[in-house]
């Protein structure tokens, strides 16, 4: 049905998805987004889900939407503009910053967005596009680990995440090697809340 990059909640009863990954038919075939929504707040103790169309060109994660839209806290809402005319995903992008424009959560506040730039063209050694996304993101007890790719916006894209984590250590690592296996610090990882004592 579905996996952990494939749904970001806000703390607060509100699951973001994307339309690409859970209606996909390899996922749930057969299912009307109705359906997937019922299952989806009642797994999740949910009271409100978010719904984005479409992920980045070439992910084989069929859209997940840990690769284009996090929150970084309740209400505030991670997103990644293009900067240049030949990003792959430009017009995507853009249409999900108009999307989220229009959000509301399960507080009934609007969203609010945290632009950062998005890595651009990232191209694979075998000349393929590649999916890249600043938004994927770890957050640790202590670090934000962001993923790079060599590109200029690589700096802008780390103090940015860093800034949203008051508290924590933004790091930016490579993470080329990664995303040429499949995903990236997020979609290797889960974070577990600290419990409390």
């Amino acid at each position: 049905m579905l996996e952990g990059g494939s749904v970001e909640v806000d703390g607060e009863g509100t699951v973001l998805v994307t339309r690409q990954c859970l209606l996909n038919a390899n996922r749930n075939n057969q299912r009307t987004e109705a359906q997937v929504e019922d299952w989806l707040l009642g797994a999740l103790g949910a009271r409100t889900a978010l719904w984005l169309d479409h992920g980045l060109v070439n992910d084989h994660t069929d859209g997940h939407v840990d690769t284009i839209a996090r929150f970084a806290s309740p209400g505030t809402l991670v997103v990644m503009e293009p900067r240049s005319e030949d990003d792959p995903n430009r017009d995507a992008l853009r249409q999900i910053v108009r999307d989220a424009q229009r959000m509301v959560n399960a507080s009934g506040r609007k969203l609010e967005l945290a632009c950062i730039p998005s890595p651009g063209r990232v191209m694979s050694d075998d000349g393929g596009v590649m999916p890249a996304s600043y938004v994927n993101y770890y957050v640790s007890n202590a670090a934000v680990i962001v993923p790079t790719y060599g590109t200029r916006w690589d700096s802008e894209a780390v103090e940015s995440i860093g800034a949203l984590f008051p508290g924590r250590r933004a790091i930016g690592v490579d993470a080329r090697p990664i995303l040429t296996g499949g995903g990236a610090f997020h979609c290797i990882t889960q974070q577990q809340p600290r419990g409390t004592q």
